[in-house]
């Protein structure tokens, strides 16, 4: 239960429970009882190794909550379902060996990406691209480096949830090789207060929280998302939130596929194209252009990055010339950068 969902009438919420992963759905209900103070309160959630199959389950969980709320106390429904649904894991297995990792996907469509998109209303892909505009790409930026990521929002916090997962997208690729030495892209989903201690060893976790007391916790994140104001308190990282022209350039480009897209359903009723697909493969692709390239200038005799293979990589080479730095630390390219500054002669 998420820190103001008071506040809403319904939520829906993604979690971390150690090494498991949760879904929780949330009711209100006014009722005429001063011992429960005018509302009844109730969330009934499960917990799983993934959580890409989780979205199955919601309309169960939906269902029970409200059970909940108009019949406290009944758990036969509830306790049918964990004896038929129950599972032990083997002695010695971690759970998060059982958890697929988002950023090793190769094809399109269903094993494109999880199947949590299956629970999107209208798409959660296009709603966050629409939402954080040119922005998408600054955060496409933290995503890549492994930052620590931290979005507030008061409730609710289901869609909220989403975006934790759609920032997680962000950073798919699918060369082979790429990313032994970077930290894993862990969503952590949903945080509060008691997830502090958890959130300070990790070094690399997109989250979000319905708590404001977080903001102040600097030693926390790296990121701090509120609303549509992506920030952050470390100075090293405050080149890579300027959007720059390569930016504008790629979310362009975004937007005319996206209206390419829309004119072939319309036109020629293809059902089988979806902007899911389209926003996911559009950022694979990029990421696979910028380690393609990484790896064919490794295995060059003078290992020299310039500025056409910025260009080349759909950057800019002056304005993401920070980013390539920290991109080419993360992951462990040993390489030269040379890239001349525009003020010398």
């Amino acid at each position: 239960m998420a820190s103001g969902s008071h506040r809403v009438q319904s939520d829906f919420i993604y979690f971390r429970k150690g090494s498991f992963f949760g879904l929780a759905c949330f009711a209100n209900m006014p009722v005429e009882s001063e011992l429960e103070r005018g509302a009844r309160m109730k969330s009934v959630g499960i917990l799983s190794p993934s959580y890409t199959m989780l979205y199955r389950y919601m309309h169960f969980l939906e269902n029970q909550v409200r059970h909940q709320l108009e019949i406290p106390g009944h758990y036969t429904p509830l306790e049918a379902f964990y004896e038929d649904k129950k599972g032990i894991l083997p002695p010695g297995v971690n759970a998060q060996a059982c958890q697929p990792t988002i950023h090793w996907l190769s094809t399109v469509h269903k094993h494109l990406y999880p199947e949590m998109k299956i629970t999107h209303p209208a798409g959660c892909m296009s709603q966050f691209i629409k939402f954080f505009g040119e922005q998408i790409f600054i955060l496409w930026k933290f995503a890549l480096l492994r930052k620590r990521i931290l979005i507030f929002s008061p409730p609710p916090v289901g869609v909220v949830c989403y975006r934790v997962y759609c920032c997680c997208c962000l950073a798919n690729v699918t060369l082979p090789g790429v990313g032994a030495t970077a930290p894993e892209a862990k969503p952590f989903f949903y945080v509060n207060v008691a997830d502090i201690e958890t959130l300070d060893d990790e070094v690399s976790y997109v989250a979000c929280t319905t708590e404001k007391i977080f903001e102040q916790k600097q030693e926390l994140y790296d990121v701090y998302v509120d609303n549509q104001n992506v920030k952050t308190h470390l100075e090293c990282l405050q080149p890579l939130l300027r959007i720059n022209s390569a930016d504008k350039e790629k979310y362009r480009r975004l937007n005319d596929q996206r209206q390419l897209l829309m004119y072939t359903q319309e036109v020629d009723g293809d059902c089988t194209s979806c902007e899911e697909d389209l926003f996911i493969l559009f950022f694979m692709e990029q990421n696979n252009r910028i380690f393609q390239t990484l790896l064919e200038v490794a295995a060059s005799q003078d290992k020299t990055l310039t500025a056409d293979h910025a260009r080349s990589m759909g950057l800019d080479p002056q304005g993401d010339r920070n980013f390539l730095l920290d991109l080419l630390e993360v992951y462990g390219f040993d390489l030269m950068l040379v890239i001349d500054n525009p003020c010398c002669p």
